[in-house]
């Protein structure tokens, strides 16, 4: 499966919204384009899930460095649109402890 990943910034804000599958092959495409929006300070930088239908630990990987980066440039990270089964992995892995992750609004099918 491939990921798409497209960027829309807008006044200190971008939002990133994906699509397909975060893995080890499609992460680099994310964390090329996910670290350095993080890198630049006073930026709100929004990760739009609704449309990923699975992650792997390369791809928890790459929120976690991104992560680090927003706190080092002092820039904000959000994720929101998660469904059921990304939630349930962020959870397990005690991420949504760490991460901004908002509640998506849609009804789940």
């Amino acid at each position: 499966m491939n990921l798409s990943v497209n960027v829309q910034e807008e006044q200190g804000t971008a939002v990133v919204y994906l699509a397909g599958e975060v893995d080890v092959y499609t992460a680099p495409a994310l964390k090329e384009t996910l670290l350095p929006l993080t890198e630049q300070s006073s930026t709100t930088v929004i990760v739009n899930l609704s449309d990923v239908t699975y992650i792997d630990s390369t791809g928890l990987g790459i929120f976690i460095g991104a992560l680090k980066s927003s706190g080092k440039a002092g820039s904000k990270l959000k994720i929101t649109g998660a469904n059921v089964r990304v939630k349930r992995l962020f959870t397990i892995t005690g991420l949504n402890e760490v991460l901004d992750i908002e509640e998506d609004q849609r009804e789940e099918v």
